[in-house]
């Protein structure tokens, strides 16, 4: 099993994208970035801790491979908005990859390379190495499924599933 960190705007739509995705084990919602110790959602999102919220996805390689989970990242959420993503803005939403190691750095960096490929302009990745991950509180975790009709679901978080349905249907998990 492999984990990746990934920051890429409000946790809730990278959760939920993430969780359609068959291999995936296991998404953990939460802060990283920052240099506050056991951050609150409510302290994060005043933006002075340095946190970003972000999603640890843990996934099997041998049913979906790397580049795929760090592909679908990227079709997710726009790389090229500094300290944003669309309405939610701050540095806690910032686009992140946060590596463990010198393997993961690389791979990173090449799935970086791929997405300005991709988008039409250059990616503002911040590329990091992981420090500490603190789990958002319960009500984060699974937020989507728990709350589909919630607006915020409805008018960012579903658009952002659909999207990665779309693009990777090869994979998606059999209900």
């Amino acid at each position: 099993m492999t984990t990746f960190t990934l920051a890429g705007g409000c946790f809730w739509c990278l959760d939920a994208a993430y969780r359609a995705l068959d291999g995936v084990s296991d998404v953990v919602s939460g802060y990283v970035g920052g240099t506050v110790a056991d951050p609150s959602y409510e302290l994060v999102c005043t933006g002075r801790t340095g946190h970003a919220e972000a999603v640890q996805v843990t996934f099997d390689e041998s049913v979906i491979p790397a580049d795929v989970i760090l592909d679908a990242f990227f079709t997710m959420h726009d790389p090229r908005q500094l300290n944003r993503q669309g309405n939610d803005i701050g540095t806690q939403y910032r686009s992140a990859m946060f590596y463990a190691d010198a393997d993961q750095k690389a791979l990173f960096e090449a799935a970086i390379a791929r997405a300005a490929d991709i988008w039409d302009g250059v990616p503002v990745t911040q590329l990091a190495p992981l420090g500490a991950f603190y789990r958002a509180e319960d009500y984060h975790q699974d937020f989507f499924a728990k709350n589909p009709t919630q607006g915020y679901c409805l008018a960012v978080a579903a658009p952002k599933v659909s999207k990665v349905r779309k693009a990777f249907s090869q994979y998606i998990r059999a209900a």
